[in-house]
């Protein structure tokens, strides 16, 4: 799962007021009052924990901002002194409305629940054109495409000229489907989903195919059933218009569902395999300090248990400094490397998102026993997999072999 979305927290220094809110309207009649009504309780909250009216004020038109969606979903805003840093919608509602004033973000409820979004790229076609929804954690953005050929009846007269107009309205359609999947591909390129649902008109979805590059094609799946026409929400992503039926919603939820455990399970196969080779992964709290301080994860990966905890790792605590890099598990560590301002400690958990965050890294978070025995499957609940590796890398073999608790930072031991 990608987290770049959280950049913008970076460089900033706190406090932060961070709000999580369900924002599902309980009656669409009354949806506004109802967030309304969740922000006034947040922000009571807030300033009894000692949140500025002036943040408060900031983040009052984002928290009440209409969604304009129907189905289950929450929004996580996160401002400071600055203004409003972090502003978005996820496909999950949290059981709890978390309104939080302090040095840290809440971020682990969060990522938790973007960890169940898809960068989802649904596309509705007919022989006039196709409609575009993409949803992710950035929102939902709907757009509708008119192929060029507009000449694509056919007559009901007979002779030659029905041929004619037959054949006319033959080639418009070949036209028009290689126009959308040349949109498709443009749109792809513009927003890389993870995903591309195709549905709509048989013909069209066929010659739109036919017309795609490769590399689109193989993100893209078919579901049939789905029509042109305003988009509507199922399940943490649009489900095509407003006219498709229950089915085709109830397959688009099962094909993000597969999704996410493909997903899921590629970063753990990669796990898997670096552990096992004891090369392209590490785990445990200090090794992963160590490989993110150097900025080597690809893939943060986390026991799923934290992901609903409050980031300590076994009482764990580690400090960070300004840079992205700034990430040890003792302040002398940092001071060691001349970081002398900006030093913070934080729960271990935050302070490694914080990390991985900064370095464009990802974050799986992963069930029990999906990689082996303890917690997550790695030691202390918590691994990464690497961009790249060398001498300096620290190797679990090693320190197993070792019999020492200190994690080894040079080679390998040798027999």
């Amino acid at each position: 799962m990608k987290i770049d979305w959280l950049k913008p927290l970076l460089g900033h220094s706190g406090p932060f007021a961070t709000v999580y809110l369900d924002a599902t309207p309980s009656d669409k009649a009354v949806a506004d009052r109802d967030v309304a009504n969740r922000w006034r309780a947040a922000r009571k909250s807030l300033a009894a924990q000692g949140a500025p009216d002036g943040v408060l004020d900031g983040m009052q038109d984002s928290a009440r901002r209409p969604t304009w969606e129907p189905g289950l979903h929450g929004r996580v805003v996160i401002a400071d002194g600055t203004g409003v840093l972090v502003d978005r919608v996820l496909y999950e509602a949290p059981t709890v409305d978390v309104a939080s004033w302090s040095n840290v973000p809440e971020l682990l409820q969060v990522v938790r629940a973007a960890d169940e979004s898809v960068e989802l790229l649904v596309v509705a076609v007919d022989r006039k054109g196709a409609d575009f929804t993409r949803t992710g954690v950035g929102g939902r953005v709907y757009e509708e495409y008119a192929a060029p050929d507009d000449e694509i009846a056919k007559a009901s007269s007979t002779g030659t000229k029905r041929a004619k107009i037959e054949s006319r309205a033959e080639d418009s359609w070949e036209r028009n489907a290689a126009a959308i999947a040349k949109e498709v591909e443009r749109q792809v390129e513009a927003s890389a989903p993870e995903l591309v649902v195709l549905t709509g008109d048989t013909r069209t979805v066929s010659g739109v195919r036919e017309n795609m590059c490769r590399p689109v094609s193989e993100t893209c799946i078919d579901i049939p059933g789905g029509v042109r026409g305003a988009p509507a929400t199922v399940g943490g992503g649009p489900a095509g218009g407003a006219a498709s039926g229950g089915a085709f919603t109830d397959r688009v939820g099962e094909a993000l569902d597969s999704y996410r455990e493909r997903r899921r399970e590629r970063v753990l196969a990669g796990l898997r395999q670096g552990l096992g080779r004891d090369e392209g992964a590490v785990s445990s709290v200090d090794d992963v300090v160590a490989v993110l301080s150097r900025g080597q994860v690809a893939e943060l990966v986390l026991a799923d248990e934290y992901g609903a905890g409050n980031g300590q790792v076994n009482g764990r605590t580690l400090w960070i400094g300004p840079e992205p890099t700034h990430i040890a598990s003792d302040r002398a560590s940092l001071e060691a490397l001349g970081v002398r301002e900006g030093l913070e400690e934080l729960p271990a958990v935050v302070a490694l998102v914080r990390a991985a965050i900064a370095q464009d890294a990802g974050l799986t978070f992963a069930p029990e026993g999906s990689v082996g025995a303890g917690a997550g499957g790695v030691t202390d609940g918590v691994a990464a997999t690497l961009r790249w590796v060398d001498e300096r890398t620290p190797h679990e073999f090693a320190a197993a072999m070792s019999g020492d608790d200190v994690r080894l930072r040079g080679e390998r031991v040798r027999g």
